[in-house]
């Protein structure tokens, strides 16, 4: 298997399907050799910088498939090719600044975490609160919404009546549990809408590696936003700014029509 940017792109493209798209991407991020697949996708991110359009769609199914690897999986060998070859377009994209993430003051086990009342007159079981996230009514809504487990939270992301504003509302909450933010991060059906990106950017909880990702897609009104925000972690900021001052400025004028994609 072998790949240019230009090859990924036009691969990427031509499947309609984004599950299917993602599925190649994480096909190339585990078997391409090192080597060429840091300088192909070196070479997609830096033109998605500059606001090619096809780049840019091949790049959000890019951080869908980067979103998807297990923990640890290759990535960091990406990152260190990136680094040691000065790939740094790629590098803004997966850049794992060190003590970048504050972390959040919530218990790490969120079976530990205090699960909302759901009205029930007893604690419901982790398998009971996820069969109610299936298919939940609006008022238990809410309280799923406030739920610690990144299980319940999978299973609520699904169901078809879950609105983009729950979404949003649950990716503005500070403090928030990082596990749940990374959840909203893999939920394509979500993470593609321009608020849900933002909110998850913004939010100081969410793990870097994932909000340093969606950086990468915002559009410069989003970027400068970041930016100015006082509570975003400062790498994350930075890498905002990097990517703000790599935007052309033609792109401003086309910000409006992207957020209703």
């Amino acid at each position: 298997m072998s790949a240019g940017g230009d090859a990924i792109i036009r691969a990427t493209r031509s499947i309609s399907d984004g599950a299917l798209r993602v599925a190649y991407l994480l096909d190339l991020l585990r078997e391409l050799p090192l080597p060429e697949l840091a300088r192909a996708l070196d070479d997609v991110c830096a033109r998605a910088e500059q606001a090619e359009e096809a780049a840019k769609e091949t790049l959000v199914a890019l951080v869908d498939a980067l979103n998807a690897l297990t923990p640890g999986e290759r990535l960091q060998h990406l990152r260190e090719e990136a680094a040691g070859e000065s790939l740094l377009a790629l590098d803004r994209l997966i850049r794992h600044p060190a003590g970048a993430h504050r972390g959040s003051l919530l218990p790490a086990d969120p079976n530990e975490d205090r699960v909302p009342d759901y009205g029930k007159g007893r604690p419901l079981t982790l398998g009971e609160r996820k069969a109610l996230a299936r298919r939940p009514d609006r008022e238990t809504m809410q309280r799923l919404l406030l739920d610690p487990h990144p299980d319940v939270i999978r299973a609520l992301l699904v169901s078809a009546r879950v609105t983009e504003e729950d979404v949003v509302r649950l990716a503005s909450k500070r403090p928030c549990r990082p596990d749940v933010l990374s959840e909203i991060a893999r939920a394509t059906r979500w993470v593609h809408r321009a608020r849900v990106r933002l909110a998850l950017v913004l939010n100081p909880d969410t793990p870097p590696e994932i909000a340093l990702g969606i950086a990468g897609l915002l559009m410069r009104q989003e970027l400068k936003l970041v930016v100015e925000a006082t509570q975003v972690a400062p790498a994350v900021r930075a890498v905002c700014l990097e990517h703000l001052e790599r935007r052309p400025p033609v792109e401003a004028a086309e910000d409006a029509a992207e957020r209703v994609h």
